[in-house]
């Protein structure tokens, strides 16, 4: 349970996560959340998960394992994806079952980033989107997606100010999310 979000406008893109982790009808707050940050670096980009809180650190590791990894476009990540799935199962013990009728494994989590070259989302099945404007991930999301809509066009806004309304939305709305909020940005590299 969480609320994420990735915003690109003009040559900035932004990612931005709440810092609530829930367990059941326990909440964990960054007051007692020694690690509340929940997006990482990797591969020139960042990284934010929703789902399991284990899959962060599996997701880390498993990231510096795989040799050859390239998250430049959706084919490349969905390449990458595939190269992981396999260290997923047999380094993490990933449990890949889901529902009887799924047509591949499950990876389990959904993901999404923030590089150079756009914003993406990767859910279970390794399907990969990429975002012309925004996207959000976790309970959150509809919240922060529906106020990211509602000010994407205000030329005063950057992708960071979007960002921060997303997430605020979110933990304003949904139960399982709670600022404060982590938000990085970079630059769009241009083609």
């Amino acid at each position: 349970m969480t609320t994420v979000v990735v915003v690109k406008k003009g040559d900035q893109i932004a990612i931005a996560a709440d810092s609530q982790s829930t367990f059941g009808d326990t909440r964990l707050g960054a007051g007692d959340d020694a690690c509340w940050n929940k997006i990482f670096a990797a591969h020139d980009g960042y990284f934010s998960i929703a789902g399991s809180a284990a899959h962060d650190l599996v997701l880390q590791a498993a990231l510096k394992k795989v040799k050859n990894l390239d998250f430049s476009d959706r084919p490349a990540i969905f390449e990458s994806f595939r190269k992981l799935h396999p260290k997923l199962k047999d380094d993490f013990f990933l449990k890949v079952d889901e529902e009887d009728d799924d047509p591949y494994e499950s990876s389990q989590m959904t993901v999404l980033m923030a590089n150079p070259h756009g914003i993406f989302a990767v859910y279970s099945l390794r399907e990969v989107y990429e975002y012309q404007r925004f996207w959000g991930i976790g309970s959150g999301r509809d919240y922060a997606i529906g106020a990211m809509n509602a000010v994407y066009d205000n030329p005063d806004l950057s992708a960071a100010d979007i960002a921060r309304i997303g997430i605020e939305a979110g933990c304003a709305f949904d139960v399982s999310s709670s600022m404060p909020m982590t938000s990085y940005t970079l630059e769009k590299h241009k083609k």
